[in-house]
C-alpha cells in the first residue's frame, strides 16, 4: 500500500511539473504580420503570340530559348484562304471605279439630267418674266400668269434637287471605291504567306506548333517575354487581399534555392478574383533577384503588412476564443494587435508580470 502511494505521489509531482512548464509570462519581442501566398516566377512582359489568319505552319523561324528583336519573324504560315475571294474583291473594286469615273458612270447620267433641267429652267424663266411684264400692263389672264410662275418655281426646285443628288451620289460612290479598294488590298495580303513577328525585344519561351500543323486564330503559337527581367506572380486568398497595398515588402523563397530568402516589392494587384481558386493574383518585382531564373520556378511568398518592435506578445495557442487568456485569477479579456504566424501582440488586459495558464 505504501509502495502504491509512493508511485502516485511521484506521478502527481511529475504531472504538476509538466503542466507548470506550459504556463508562461508574456514576452516583449518584435512581431511581424504577413500574408502568405504561393509564388511563381515569370518573365516580365510575357505574352502569347497568335496568328491573324488560318493556315498551315510552314516552318518555325526560331527555336525555343532564342533571343528575338521587335519585328523579327517567329513562324511562317501558308495561308489557305481561297484565291476566289481575291478575284471577287478585285471585280468589286473595278466595278466601283467604273461607276465613279467610267464611260457609263452614274454621275455622268445625273449631270445630263442637271443640264436638261437647267435648259428647261431658262425657258420657264423667260416665259415667266415675259408673262409677268404683260400682267403688270393688265395684258393676259391671271391663270396664264400663275401657270408660268408655277412652272418656273418647279424648274428651280428640280435643278436644286438634282444638284443635291449629284453631290450625295458622288460621296457615296467615293466611299464605295475606297471600301472596295481596302477589301481588295486585305484579300491580297491574306492570300500571301503570313509571318508572325515578335512584338518586343525578348526571348522565345515556347513554340506550340510544329511544321505541317493547322494554325487558327484562336490558339497561341508562341510565348515571348523579356529575357533579362523577371517578376513573381503571387496568388493571395480572398480574405487577405484587402490587407495589401502597392510597395509592401515581400520575402520570397524558391524551391530551386532551398532556404535562401529574396526580397521583392509588391508592384501590381489584379482586381478580379479567380472564381475557381478563390484567389487574387498580384505581381512583385525582385529587389535583388537570383543570378539565374527560369519561367515557372515555384516557391512561397510572405507579404509584410505590419511590423512592431518591443511588443508584448503571447503564443497564439494561449488565446481563448481570440479575445481572452487564462490567468491564476480566471479568464481575462485582452485586446490584440499585430499577429504573426505563431504569436500575437497584446495591447491591453495583461502585462509582463501576468502569469498565463495554457488552456486545456
Amino acid at each position: 500500500m505504501m509502495r502504491h502511494s509512493f508511485f502516485l505521489a511521484v506521478f502527481l509531482g511529475l504531472y504538476s511539473c509538466s503542466t507548470k512548464t506550459d504556463n508562461i509570462y508574456p514576452e516583449k519581442r518584435t512581431v511581424t504580420e504577413s500574408v502568405y501566398a504561393s509564388a511563381t516566377v515569370q518573365p516580365d512582359s510575357l505574352y502569347q503570340a497568335y496568328s491573324s489568319v488560318v493556315g498551315i505552319l510552314d516552318k518555325n523561324l526560331v527555336e525555343e530559348g532564342d533571343l528575338v528583336g521587335k519585328g523579327d519573324g517567329i513562324v511562317q504560315i501558308i495561308n489557305t484562304s481561297p484565291k476566289l475571294s481575291v478575284e471577287n474583291a478585285k471585280l468589286s473594286f473595278e466595278l466601283a471605279k467604273e461607276n465613279y469615273n467610267g464611260n457609263a458612270a452614274i454621275l455622268a447620267a445625273i449631270l445630263d439630267e442637271i443640264e436638261a433641267s437647267e435648259l428647261k429652267l431658262r425657258n420657264d424663266s423667260i416665259n415667266y418674266f415675259r408673262q409677268k411684264n404683260l400682267w403688270a400692263q393688265n395684258i393676259g389672264s391671271k391663270l396664264e400668269f400663275d401657270n408660268r410662275k408655277l412652272a418656273y418655281e418647279l424648274s428651280q426646285n428640280n435643278v436644286s434637287l438634282l444638284k443635291s443628288k449629284y453631290q450625295r451620289t458622288k460621296k457615296e460612290l467615293q466611299t464605295q471605291v475606297k471600301q472596295a479598294e481596302n477589301n481588295y488590298k486585305t484579300s491580297q495580303t491574306l492570300s500571301e504567306d503570313f509571318t508572325v513577328a515578335s512584338k518586343i525585344d525578348g526571348k522565345v519561351y515556347a513554340l506550340y506548333k510544329n511544321p505541317g500543323e493547322i494554325v487558327n486564330t484562336l490558339e497561341p503559337i508562341a510565348a515571348v517575354g523579356l529575357s533579362n527581367k523577371f517578376m513573381v506572380e503571387l496568388l493571395v486568398d480572398e480574405v487577405d487581399i484587402v490587407k495589401l497595398d502597392l510597395g509592401q515588402r515581400i520575402l520570397i523563397t524558391l524551391d530551386a534555392y532551398n532556404s535562401e530568402v529574396f526580397e521583392a516589392k509588391l508592384h501590381k494587384i489584379y482586381p478580379r478574383k479567380d472564381e475557381r481558386s478563390q484567389t487574387f493574383k498580384v505581381e512583385a518585382i525582385f529587389i535583388a533577384p537570383p543570378n539565374k531564373l527560369y519561367p515557372g520556378l515555384s516557391g512561397e511568398g510572405n507579404i509584410l503588412i505590419a511590423e512592431k518592435e518591443d511588443a508584448l506578445t503571447l503564443p497564439k495557442e494561449y488565446l481563448i476564443e481570440g479575445t481572452k487568456v487564462l490567468t491564476e485569477d480566471g479568464e481575462v479579456e485582452v485586446i490584440t494587435g499585430v499577429q504573426s504566424m505563431d504569436r500575437v501582440e497584446i495591447l491591453s488586459g495583461i502585462n509582463e508580470n501576468t502569469y498565463i495558464l495554457k488552456p486545456k
